[in-house]
């Protein structure tokens, strides 16, 4: 078995960032049935649901990090789940390039 000693490079990761009409958002609470209550970055608070085709991959809690696609209609109030946010570097790049900003003035 071979051993590779950890090296001082940093590892290059890929991050998804919101396009067209996503936004980011922190989930403050699982309402249960798939759906939650998020805080997102236009300072709006929306019912989010998990949809079908990704409810048994995306499990998601409290203060996690996600990408929400507003509702064309109704789209003040709800939205749907699109993406989590997986690993703490992730969450740092976002924060480090001021994704985060408008939201963590509001927690």
């Amino acid at each position: 078995m071979a051993y590779f000693p950890p090296s001082d490079e940093q590892q290059v990761i890929r991050v998804r960032i919101p396009q067209a009409k996503e936004v980011l958002g922190i989930v403050q609470q699982r309402l249960g049935g798939s759906r939650m209550r998020v805080l997102c970055l236009d300072a709006k608070e929306r019912i989010c649901r998990i949809p079908g085709r990704l409810r048994r991959e995306l499990w998601v809690r409290e203060n996690d990090v996600i990408i929400v696609l507003p509702w064309e209609l109704g789209g003040e109030d709800k939205g749907d789940v699109i993406y989590k946010y997986k690993g703490k570097a992730e969450v740092d790049f976002l924060r480090k390039k001021g994704y985060l900003k408008a939201i963590e003035d509001d927690l």
